[in-house]
């Protein structure tokens, strides 16, 4: 695929992106409507070429499936006259940001019309810089999970005319049943409509195809809250008892240190929790759960859709053999299977140079294993041993849980090289 970089830019801009609304000539400005006009070829969605049809001259083209034929198809006539129409802001999760990543920026001129957030806030009263805005459109709706606390505003672009009871069910199935959601449709134009309602008795069934989900979220006293702090309650994920407990895993997170946009391998990830966590640190980081057991792996995609982080990827095997063609981690985690021949071996082949390894054991062959490495490469070992006060008859005492040694080792550089 070509990219901006890879393409000499052209000595003037020949392709203007205009933002149009809902209110559709009469929200552009005179240059907008002017470069519409002067353009030879005029790309948008079907909507969009029907709000700018009095000033459109030139040839007009719909958008084509996949969307990419239509990258193909304005890259075609670089050079000549162009317009793409788009909604809102081109660069809030709009085509400007596609269009982007192959033509340069000295190319193309831009003009942003509100976003459907911006438009929203406005009439919400409600201040964008403390909003949550999330699009849900041809996304998840899952992808809201993580962002359920109680007091908090979230603004949500959905894909069609059933989003909304589908936003209101999934509240209502998690706890928030008493958060308001307020639909707001076709903002701008001629069908703008508001409606406020309760998640629980959501009762709207002719919700426009563009519309945003505005939710105030209340908490009722079972509502599936996720903390922002790793080590996240056992209780909350569906397991058979592999799971790393939530004290071993948030200092198991702490030592895999994710940053922006790495990838993790979770290998013998179980119930899934470590990349699960992975993920919800930040949405820019992915995670793939290597999963040898059928039905451990369909409980980790249960259980990544229940946490918001729907990306996680699941490989059904047992490595090492799972673990070739998958793309190189920025870090490893081997809770499961570490002490099978060649899993280690296979994840540290696999890394990248300055990426991280983090091994638990429970088992002395395990153990054994973890000591092996950390002899021949260094690294740090931790020992970690938690007790749990319980019932003792009637008194109280502490139960200890299984200790767990955990190797943590950083890759260096000079071993790619070599």
């Amino acid at each position: 695929m070509s990219t901006p970089d890879q393409i000499p830019p052209q000595a003037a801009p020949w392709l203007s992106i205009v933002g149009i609304g809902e209110d559709g000539l009469a929200g552009l400005g005179d240059e907008a409507k002017a470069a519409i006009a002067a353009a030879e070829l005029v790309f948008g969605g079907t909507r969009h070429l029907e709000l700018a049809d009095a000033v459109i001259r030139g040839e007009r083209h719909g958008w084509l499936s996949p969307f990419e034929r239509s990258v193909d198809a304005v890259l075609s006539v670089r050079g000549r006259p162009v317009v793409v129409l788009a909604s809102g802001d081109p660069f809030f999760y709009g085509v400007g940001v596609t269009l982007s990543r192959r033509i340069a920026r000295a190319e193309m001129r831009v003009f942003p019309a509100p976003s459907s957030f911006s438009l929203a806030a406005s009439r919400m009263g409600w201040a964008l810089q403390d909003t949550l805005c999330l699009s849900l459109h041809g996304r998840p709706i899952d992808l809201i999970r993580p962002h359920l606390h109680p007091g908090s505003r979230i603004l949500a672009l959905t894909s069609d005319s059933d989003g909304p009871a589908a936003l209101a069910a999934l509240l209502a199935e998690s706890g928030f049943g008493a958060s308001t959601l307020t639909v707001l449709e076709a903002l701008g134009g001629a069908r703008d409509r508001l409606s406020s309602h309760r998640a629980e008795t959501f009762a709207l069934t002719d919700a426009d195809m563009l519309n945003v989900c505005a939710v105030e979220v209340a908490a009722g006293s079972a509502a599936r809250v996720l903390a922002y702090t790793p080590g996240l309650d056992d209780g909350l994920f569906e397991h058979d008892g592999q799971i790393t407990k939530r004290e071993v895993r948030a200092l198991t997170l702490s030592a895999l240190a994710p940053k922006r946009g790495e990838l993790l391998w979770d290998v013998g990830a179980g119930s899934g929790s470590i990349g699960i966590e992975w993920m919800l640190a930040d949405p820019s980081l992915r995670a793939i759960a290597i999963e040898g057991n059928t039905e451990r792996a369909a409980r980790i995609r249960r259980n990544a859709n229940n946490f918001g982080v729907p990306g996680l990827s699941v490989v059904e095997g047992v490595a090492p053999a799972a673990l070739a063609g998958l793309a190189p981690p920025d870090a490893v985690f081997i809770g499961g299977g570490g002490s099978e021949a060649g899993v280690m071996e296979a994840a540290i082949g696999g890394l990248k140079a300055g990426g991280r390894l983090v091994a638990n054991a429970v088992t002395t062959e395990m153990e054994a294993v973890l000591l092996a490495h950390h002899a021949r490469l260094g690294g740090a070992l931790t020992r970690i041993d938690i007790a749990r006060a319980s019932s003792v008859g009637q008194m109280t005492g502490w139960r200890p849980a299984m200790p767990v040694t955990q190797w943590s080792w950083v890759k260096p550089a000079k071993q790619i090289e070599e």
